[in-house]
């Protein structure tokens, strides 16, 4: 799933592209996608590309005509395209097709079985509810201290499911908050409600550490490559039964309340 460092370099590789271009149609090819029924489409034929920015794992797509907004779930993503170019074979599945003035195509996909990403055409980002309801950004440079505390003092719930819960911190999704936890030393099953002053301390230096720094490390990486940079990234994420970078304990993955987490024990509980 792509999370806030992988959709913010989407964002800006899209608008260095974009911006100032003139979308000469808008196609939904899967209207599973689609959630907005009552605009049709055909509303962006025409429509100058004005800026591109995110909220949470939202990429807002602003024209003079409305905001495309995107959420690419589980599985999707985004890739542009001369429109002549060869189709590539085990392409995922196109939800819908930007065509560009200058001939360029941008393909929004979903690699899924069953369509998690969303479309919507909006007067304002903000109609669309997972917009409206997110909570503080950690890589907003107005995101502080104040913001952990009031979300994780007398919360009687998980600390992991706490940071992937999009309306108490946006853009954080599976594998950055296992990589946030290890960082801050912080067990993924402790309640946020029993974290004292000190680790409240080092869980928000962890949120902001790990996610500016992901961003700015993903900037410039081509999109293609993005999942790819993410994976190999990861030091805990994915890595069950490998070393722990740190401490050369073994990372372990445990299953609990319905997700799952990759986490060191001798580093983030103890042992």
């Amino acid at each position: 799933m792509p999370e806030s460092p992988e959709v913010q370099a989407f964002a800006e590789a899209v608008a260095q592209r974009f911006v100032g271009r003139t979308i000469e149609s808008f196609a939904v090819r899967d209207f599973r996608a689609y959630k907005t029924r009552a605009q049709k489409p055909e509303t962006l034929d025409g429509a100058e590309v004005v800026a591109v920015t995110r909220h949470g794992k939202y990429v807002d797509l602003e024209t003079d005509r409305g905001h495309l907004v995107v959420s690419f779930g589980r599985h999707g993503w985004g890739s542009w395209h001369e429109a002549d170019a060869e189709p590539t074979p085990d392409a995922p599945a196109v939800m819908a097709t930007l065509a560009l003035d200058d001939g360029t195509l941008l393909d929004l996909t979903d690699a899924g079985t069953f369509r998690s990403a969303g479309l919507w055409i909006v007067a304002d980002p903000h109609e669309v509810a997972g917009v409206a309801a997110l909570g503080p950004d950690p890589a907003d440079p107005a995101f502080t201290r104040a913001d952990v505390d009031a979300v994780t003092i007398g919360r009687r719930k998980q600390l992991k499911a706490v940071l992937q819960e999009q309306t108490s911190f946006a853009g954080i999704g599976n594998a950055y908050s296992d990589e946030i936890l290890f960082r801050a030393r912080l067990s993924p099953t402790v309640h946020a409600a029993t974290l004292d002053e000190a680790e409240r301390e080092r869980l928000f230096e962890a949120m902001t550490a790990e996610i500016r720094g992901a961003i700015d490390v993903r900037r410039g990486i081509p999109i293609a490559e993005q999942k790819a940079a993410k994976v190999a990234a990861m030091r805990v994420h994915g890595r069950a039964g490998e070393p722990c970078p740190v401490c050369g304990g073994e990372i372990v993955d445990y299953t609990f309340s319905g997700t799952s987490a990759q986490w060191c024990p001798t580093c983030q509980s103890a042992g």
